[in-house]
């Protein structure tokens, strides 16, 4: 970062960390950064408490017993359904219990929507069915189905060049998997551009790491003044097969039925629970995860796990008899798969006290053993929390990282508020990502207490620092 200094005044002035005292866009004193790192070393003791309770003490396995008596009574908790607003209850009553101030429930609106029956069926060359599951939000087939020749594509592109030849077919997209990011956009937008070239429907290549035949659904979104076609997902086998197929110059055709239906949206809420800063009871250091999953495994991995170590990080401080500066506030957010709705809404109710949100958090890629922090604000901002993170060396969880967005976090990360998100191992996490394998049996009670120790330690530290972090 570049710092420029001018005399004119009401020019702000910005110095180097390491020399003198800084000001910044908000006009208040900042401390040297040698004494800013001298403050985070103070808290090594407190870290290490956090971390002997969380990984080797009376909570340890305590999120991870908790998430599954969740998952195992409720199930998955898809948008709109009453399995959802179950579970929103139960964690309701359990941040209650467990003794945490201000429960309580922020009503929104969300997306409703249900898969019903769907098959999908190659009846050419042979006869194969196969795995399926429909996309979020997609509409549903004829009773009769819609059952055409399929043109296999590997990209728009090639789609955009063979498009005299996708009108009255089934588009099936045999993308590359290289990274989640740019896999994704199949998911997201493959319906669209294969209605705009007359495909009566569109089928994916399960966006997945890795696959034992198993689809992995998702959110997928139409576009006004394009035809709305259904769209489902397959398997990464499937879709090679068929790419193999038509090589070959193999005629193939699929059966494709879907029972989905679009309803009005329905009443939900953001759950939200606190401990009170001492001294800044009206600033935030937000941590969070999403409670609504998908409607297959039981969203014990997608985003099970990253709800129930933001409680238990807020548990683990409480049961230390600690109590930040700063509110350190939970939201369990509704809707995260359908785009963030829920946190949007949050947003827009929050926004006006912006200035007072030192750090957004949210744990969404699963809780596996840390890699480390994915960290996105001002270079100064990044140095502090690189400092905080030395704290977890006893865990060997010391690294930051770019890229700290998260769907639920990003309106306030664009915004300007510094943004952090739990790292792990993501290839296994888009192995088993809005697939019938996310359930209990991926997670890990060790690794889940060592993500907890790292999410408890960031959150208090920032929270009970003299000062909020610096933004840009």
């Amino acid at each position: 970062m570049k710092f420029h200094v001018s005399v004119f005044v009401g020019v702000v002035h910005f110095l180097s960390l390491t020399s003198g005292k800084a000001v910044y866009g908000n006009g208040i004193s900042q401390r040297t950064f040698q004494e800013i790192k001298e403050e985070i070393a103070c808290y090594g003791d407190v870290a290490k408490a956090i971390i002997n309770l969380a990984v080797y003490g009376k909570a340890q396995n305590r999120s991870y017993e908790r998430l599954a008596l969740l998952v195992d009574t409720v199930g998955p908790r898809l948008s709109g359904s009453k399995s959802l607003e179950k579970a929103i209850q139960i964690m309701h009553q359990n941040l209650q219990e467990d003794g945490l101030e201000n429960v309580h429930l922020e009503p929104v609106k969300i997306p409703h929507w249900e898969r019903g029956e769907e098959s999908a069926v190659m009846l050419e060359p042979r006869i194969h069915k196969m795995a399926v599951l429909g996309l979020g939000s997609s509409i549903g087939t004829p009773p009769e189905g819609v059952t055409a020749e399929v043109l296999v594509v590997t990209s728009f592109d090639e789609l955009q060049r063979r498009a005299p030849e996708a009108r009255g077919k089934i588009v099936v997209y045999n993308q590359p998997y290289t990274n989640y990011s740019r896999a994704v956009q199949y998911r997201v937008q493959g319906a669209v551009e294969a209605a705009k070239v007359g495909a009566l429907a569109s089928l994916i290549r399960s966006v997945a790491s890795f696959s034992i035949y198993s689809p992995h659904t998702g959110i997928q979104e139409y576009q006004d003044g394009v035809p709305k076609i259904p769209t489902a997902c397959i398997t990464v086998e499937d879709a090679e097969m068929m790419s193999r197929m038509a090589s070959r110059g193999s005629r193939i055709v699929i059966q494709l039925k879907m029972g989905a239906k679009n309803y009005p949206d329905a009443d939900s809420f953001n759950t939200v629970a606190e401990i009170v800063g001492s001294k800044y009871p009206e600033q935030v250091v937000l941590v969070s995860g999403h409670l609504d999953s998908w409607d297959v495994g039981q969203g014990a991995m997608d985003d099970g796990g990253g709800a129930f170590i933001s409680w238990e990080a807020l548990s683990l401080i409480k049961d230390l008899g600690l109590r930040p500066k700063r509110t350190l506030r939970l939201v369990l957010w509704t809707a995260e798969e359908q785009g963030g709705i829920g946190a949007l809404q949050y947003y827009q109710l929050h926004k006006a006290n912006i200035s007072n949100y030192s750090l957004v958090m949210e744990s969404d890629l699963g809780t596996f053993l840390p890699s480390g922090l994915q960290f996105t604000g001002s270079d100064k901002a990044r140095a502090i929390v690189e400092e905080v993170m030395c704290l977890l060396e006893p865990i060997n969880v010391t690294q930051v990282f770019r890229a700290g967005e998260g769907t639920d976090i990003n309106f306030w990360i664009q915004a300007g508020v510094p943004g952090a998100s739990l790292l792990d191992d993501l290839y296994k996490y888009f192995s088993f990502h809005h697939s019938h394998g996310d359930t209990m049996t991926v997670m890990d009670p060790k690794q889940m207490n060592v993500a907890a120790a790292v999410w408890a330690v960031v959150s208090f530290v920032i929270a009970d620092m003299e000062e909020m972090l610096p933004r840009s």
